[in-house]
């Protein structure tokens, strides 16, 4: 991902469009694309601020409010399958992929295996 451009090019970039250049002439000018201009006028207007905004982030994990839940269901029925944890899960208003509850289990440390020698 491309690092946000400087905070003072964007402000003189601003200032120039309020002093009533064109966005195409700015651009030009500045060596920035017109699409550029034309949002950072846009978050000026908005917010009076031409400083980026966050880039990237995490995901909230949609599964860690069911962590007690789904270490309960697996202590009761150690031959619960993924699929059968999904179908708890969707019954219990949460819609998710096996892979994504497959993911959490692995995260967590809450492993179960259907074979007897290694319960």
């Amino acid at each position: 991902m491309v690092r946000a451009l400087s905070n003072d090019l964007r402000e003189r970039v601003i200032a120039a469009v309020l002093a009533g250049e064109t966005s195409r002439t700015v651009a030009a000018r500045f060596g920035v694309a017109v699409s550029s201009v034309i949002k950072w006028a846009q978050r000026h207007r908005a917010t009076g601020s031409v400083a980026p905004g966050q880039m990237g982030g995490h995901r909230k994990r949609v599964l860690e409010p069911h962590r007690s839940f789904i270490a309960e269901r697996i202590e009761q029925s150690p031959h619960l399958t993924l699929h059968a944890l999904k179908a708890e899960l969707a019954a219990h208003g949460v819609c998710i992929s096996h892979d994504a509850i497959w993911r959490f289990l692995r995260r967590e440390g809450l492993r179960f295996k259907k074979n007897d020698i290694r319960a």
